[in-house]
């Protein structure tokens, strides 16, 4: 049944002018990064609810991340939150990763826990304060090198409630030397992930408020900066695609943290919301792939994948598998878009022409790429049904959960 319907799938694609070949390079080369706190208790302003399947200790949460990887084959890193997953061996953490099959991925800082932030942590009035903050950062750094990362990701909740609250033009300032002396210390090779947010928990102003504002810092900081997309942090009607596109073409994109919103930063399973959206997403990326200036087809290539979401009412493993399967589906769409017959539709500026050559990759059945790609790789063809019938989703269930709330975090 699978080969009768991807020899369909693929004289179609014959006729459309895609090179299959190249498709299925860059599927297998797809590397989405999970996070650490997707598996534990999550919550919202409002409640957690202690799920019995939830992981308890950041070895589980490894456990559980390697489960995705081995269902999925895409997902080769977890991401860390310090100090959720802070250890007293990371010699031993990596060890216990890597006999899993996985890597620890990127280093997030917790700047946003401690009673002392509540008014800021890196942007605060008081500097004994904003010196804790860059002291943690420094120590994510040296985290960083211990485990082997290469990628610091930043998200701040620092911001204000009030006018007159605090000195705006001045936070500014703080939250560039801070992020100043973090690059000083970070190694040649590592990256500085800056992420954004337009409101929550600040309801006023946030002091890293949207794209351009993070574009700056990074700017200001230097190569190893860049910037990181949150498809859950723009006000409503944002044109994701095409801060993606700038981004690309100034180098300085740099990362994604996957999820979907309905209103706000829900937070909701990437893809769940507005395919069509992720899709046009990974249209930008997949062009700057193909763009003949080296540094930018680079930069497109080098984007670290991550899935930033909180599973509050979902089960955390097939939760997580759901969201690496709407993101390899998305993807696998844009990489069906003839560029050629876009190219042309532009220059001639046909503008039903050139919508049609993008739309219509996006209204491709893809299930028999996909099935076919993870065949190939010794992978199940259904990760949601092998999941489900491979006796760890009772068995994950057995775990005792912790009936006090854990740190769900903002983000």
């Amino acid at each position: 049944m699978t080969d009768k319907a991807y020899t369909v799938f693929e004289e179609r694609q014959k006729e459309r002018g895609i090179d299959l070949q190249e498709v299925r390079r860059r599927l297998k080369a797809l590397e989405i990064e999970t996070p650490s706190w997707g598996y534990a208790d999550q919550g919202t302003r409002f409640r957690t609810f202690p799920y019995k399947g939830a992981a308890r200790t950041t070895l589980e949460k490894i456990d559980d991340a390697a489960a995705v990887h081995r269902f999925t084959g895409a997902c080769p890193a977890v991401a860390i939150h310090i100090p959720w997953d802070k250890v007293d061996d990371y010699g031993t953490l990596t060890g216990y990763a890597e006999e899993r099959g996985i890597r620890i991925g990127a280093i997030n800082p917790n700047l946003f826990q401690e009673p002392e932030y509540m008014l800021g942590s890196v942007t605060n009035t008081d500097a004994a304060i904003r010196r804790k903050a860059t002291e943690h950062l420094l120590e994510c750094v040296d985290i960083a090198r211990a485990v082997d990362s290469k990628v610091l990701s930043l998200w701040f909740s620092d911001g204000t409630n009030y006018p007159g609250q605090a000195p705006i033009r001045q936070r500014v300032n703080w939250m560039r030397e801070c992020l100043q002396t973090t690059y000083g210390a970070m190694a040649p090779d590592m990256r500085m992930l800056i992420e954004y947010k337009f409101y929550e928990p600040a309801f006023y102003h946030t002091d890293l408020a949207d794209w351009g504002m993070a574009f700056n810092m990074a700017n200001k900081l230097g190569p190893q900066a860049q910037v990181l997309v949150d498809t859950g942090h723009h006000p409503q009607g944002t044109n994701i695609e095409h801060l993606v596109a700038y981004l690309l073409n100034e180098r300085k994109l740099g990362g994604f943290h996957f999820n979907s919103r309905k209103y706000g930063d829900d937070d909701l399973i990437a893809g769940a919301i507005n395919p069509y959206e992720l899709f046009l997403i990974f249209y930008q990326i997949v062009d700057a792939m193909r763009d003949p200036d080296p540094a930018i087809a680079a930069t497109a290539n080098r984007i670290a994948y991550m899935i930033d979401q909180s599973h509050n009412i979902e089960e955390k493993i097939p939760a997580m598998i759901r969201s690496v399967l709407n993101v390899q589906v998305q993807y696998a769409k844009a990489l069906l878009i003839n560029f050629d017959e876009v190219r042309e539709a532009q220059e001639k500026q046909d503008v039903l022409a050139a919508e049609d050559a993008v739309r219509s990759a996006f209204e491709q059945d893809v299930t028999p790429l996909l099935r076919a790609f993870r065949e190939e790789d010794g992978l199940p063809v259904d990760p949601m049904r092998a999941y489900k019938e491979s006796g760890l989703h009772e068995k994950v269930l057995g775990r005792v959960s912790k009936q006090e709330t854990t740190p769900s975090g903002l983000k």
